[in-house]
């Protein structure tokens, strides 16, 4: 399979000390703004409070400590992935959350997990399963095997969105990019498309299956904070998709998202966007 472009941009993002402090930047900026949703969906799962349970591919652990919180006070969490300086900044984070004593941080790879055949109560992995290189029935082969029989794995993934009001075709055309479609690839099979995730999990064999949509939404009047999200989400979104559209389509988007032009659509009164 080929690799992805968000995985290898990922790793290109963190090669320099300048590009990681960038590149976290803009996933601290993407998990505020999916913060509520992604509460929604950890509340959905009704966790334990005292579970054991393992963040796999967890960035900068802002999922981490959303789910330390929903296990407390006597739960545990341990977050992993595969580059120690992202986990730099989820051990930082962590310990001015207050949370050092519930939650720990280690490097490790989620195509080999380790950790022992049912080691946890749960796993969690956002933006990971049908993202990376591997095949996703793989991947989630692996996460389950550490979890304990009758314990839980949950996924959750970006599925869609609305962030161009005003302007569908435009954004049709955005997510008709290779970009746009990403993680799924034109030479993919249907069958790994994010939205078919449940046959994932009935080929790995785990059951009492349940799929579920959590939507986050936003509106003028935006603040800064917000309206820096939705910038950067542009960007991690669409980033190069203009390079495959016509000049038109092109100079349109541009003139929507960067925040310079006087068309930039946050400014707009009755901004109002949503995503899955």
């Amino acid at each position: 399979m080929r690799k992805h472009k968000e995985e290898e941009k990922r790793h290109s993002l963190c090669a320099g000390a300048s590009s990681l402090d960038n590149y976290a930047h803009q996933i601290g900026l993407s998990d505020f703004l999916r913060e509520k949703t992604i509460l929604s969906a950890i509340e959905a799962l009704h966790l334990l409070p005292g579970s054991r349970g393992l963040d796999a591919g967890c960035g900068t652990g802002s999922n981490a400590r959303l789910l330390a919180a929903a296990v407390a006070p006597d739960g545990y969490v341990i977050g992993i992935d595969i580059l120690p300086d992202l986990l730099d900044h989820a051990r930082k984070l962590s310990a001015k959350a207050g949370l050092s004593l519930r939650l720990s941080f280690q490097q490790g790879d989620v195509q080999n997990i380790p950790f022992d055949d049912n080691t946890f109560d749960w796993a969690w992995s956002a933006d990971c399963v049908g993202i990376i290189s591997m095949p996703p029935v793989l991947l989630l082969t692996e996460i389950a095997r550490v979890v304990k029989p009758r314990g839980t794995v949950a996924i959750l993934a970006w599925s869609s969105q609305q962030l161009l009001p005003g302007y569908p075709v435009l954004e049709a055309r955005l997510n008709g990019t290779s970009m746009g479609i990403a993680p799924f690839t034109r030479d993919m099979r249907p069958q790994q498309h994010f939205l078919r995730a449940l046959g994932w999990f009935m080929e790995v064999g785990l059951q009492n299956l349940r799929a579920q949509t959590f939507v986050g939404s936003v509106h003028a009047p935006l603040d800064e904070e917000v309206r820096l999200a939705l910038t950067s989400l542009f960007v991690m979104r669409w980033g190069e998709a203009q390079l495959e559209m016509s000049a038109e389509d092109g100079t349109l988007y541009q003139r929507l998202t960067l925040p310079e032009s006087p068309d930039f659509i946050l400014n707009s009164p009755d901004y109002c966007a949503f995503f899955t």
